[in-house]
């Protein structure tokens, strides 16, 4: 459908563009919502205009005219004979202002602004950013309609208050805001690809989020860490449709049928990643996971799985950016590098830190090390605290056909 494409399209850009001129967020999103819905209704019967995203657009600005033209205290009068005179200059013939990327910038640090809470920017970025209704979005997360819009309502709120502004962060701010961006986008992808609760795939998370990606290797080409995000997220949504069976069941990357990995999207993410070497630096957060995608991505089979390589990075990537959670996988790539019995070595050492006591993952690794290992006795009682702590049914059911592969009748 030609309205819901060039929302999807051009609803970042449009609003963006509006909150500068008038600066009224809500009002460039009341605007965006009410030339959408005349859109549905006139190119019905007109059809489709040959610029259909200039033509949301001057629908919206002039919404906003209306709007702006009706207000009646005194000191919307004064502010708002600039930002008429903004909105009449306003648009060129497409639509655009001549300053669309710095404004989808600015809308994207302002949804992502460290001082929101990060459920927060989330539910903000894919209210927003992405177009998104609240319904659409209080579904992914699972909780009420009346509970996001309240959410969202003490966001905006919280952006109001603490006077949060329309603008780029300051030069030697840019690559901490950056990373804040960055850091949602990831954790969106991450809550649709392996959700932690409820079902363990919510397509429609993961797509918006490399949809994010896309957009921001747009705005931000010559950041570095941009296109290795874009990159890791290629290699790892490449691998969805052989994670569950015919039966929708899970399976490891190590049983998965490497033949229904696309590969147009492996490679899409390798041109990423090398852009990403191209710009240069030293390996960023994101460069480091890419590399490591890349590795799992591009071998034949299990087998041949550069597990050297993949220490390495993780070797890096513990250097660089110190984490429990990514020394767990640091040990497990060590124990398909040297063998089992090292990687539970090195499980030991994190359990006596007492820093993943309640992770759900280190119980599995354990049973999955002391199997490999020829323990099953210790097998059996790990693969047992593994499906008590399991985040989702999928991956408790997972945990009980392993255990009964070395325990049937447990």
């Amino acid at each position: 459908m030609a309205v819901a494409r060039t929302v999807r399209a051009e609803r970042l850009r449009i609003v963006a563009t509006l909150t500068r001129i008038t600066g009224d967020w809500n009002l460039a999103e009341d605007c965006f919502q009410d030339a959408v819905e005349k859109a549905l209704e006139r190119w019905a019967t007109d059809g489709v205009p040959d610029n259909p995203a200039a033509w949301i657009t001057t629908a919206a600005r002039n919404r906003a005219l209306d709007v702006l033209r009706r207000r009646q205290t005194e000191h919307d009068k004064l502010e708002k004979v600039h930002t008429l005179a903004k909105l009449e200059e306003g648009l060129d013939d497409n639509g655009n202002s001549g300053d669309d990327i710095d404004d989808q910038l600015r809308l994207l640090f302002m949804c992502c602004h460290p001082a929101l809470p990060l459920a927060g920017r989330v539910a903000l970025t894919l209210k927003t950013v992405t177009g998104l209704s609240t319904r659409e979005v209080a579904r992914a997360f699972l909780v009420s309609e009346a509970t996001m819009s309240q959410r969202l309502l003490r966001v905006r709120n919280k952006i109001s208050n603490a006077g949060i502004s329309f603008r780029s962060p300051p030069p030697h701010r840019m690559a901490e805001r950056t990373a804040g961006v960055l850091s949602v986008v990831y954790l969106l992808f991450n809550e649709g690809y392996a959700a932690t609760e409820g079902e363990p795939f919510r397509d429609e998370l993961s797509l918006e989020a490399i949809r994010l990606a896309d957009l921001l290797t747009d705005l931000l080409p010559l950041d570095e860490e941009v296109h290795a995000l874009r990159a890791l997220l290629c290699f790892q949504n490449a691998r969805r449709a052989a994670r569950v069976d015919a039966d929708g069941e899970l399976v490891t990357m190590e049983e998965q049928d490497r033949t229904q990995w696309d590969t147009a999207q492996i490679a899409s993410g390798l041109d990423s990643l090398i852009l990403a070497r191209t710009i240069g630096g030293s390996p960023g957060y994101y460069r480091l996971q890419a590399e490591i995608a890349a590795l799992h991505a591009t071998a034949l089979d299990a087998a041949s799985t550069d597990w050297v390589g993949i220490v390495a990075n993780f070797d890096a990537l513990v250097d660089l950016h110190p984490s429990p959670v990514i020394s767990l996988n640091r040990a497990i790539a060590v124990g398909f590098r040297d063998g089992p019995d090292a990687g539970l070595a090195l499980l030991a050492d994190l359990e006596a830190a007492g820093d993943l006591d309640s992770y759900p993952l280190l119980p599995a690794v354990r049973a999955d090390f002391l199997r490999r290992a020829n323990r099953p006795t210790e097998a059996v009682a790990a693969y047992r605290e593994a499906i008590l702590q399991a985040g989702t049914e999928a991956e408790r059911r997972l945990l009980q056909r392993k255990l009964h592969q070395i325990a049937p009748l447990d």
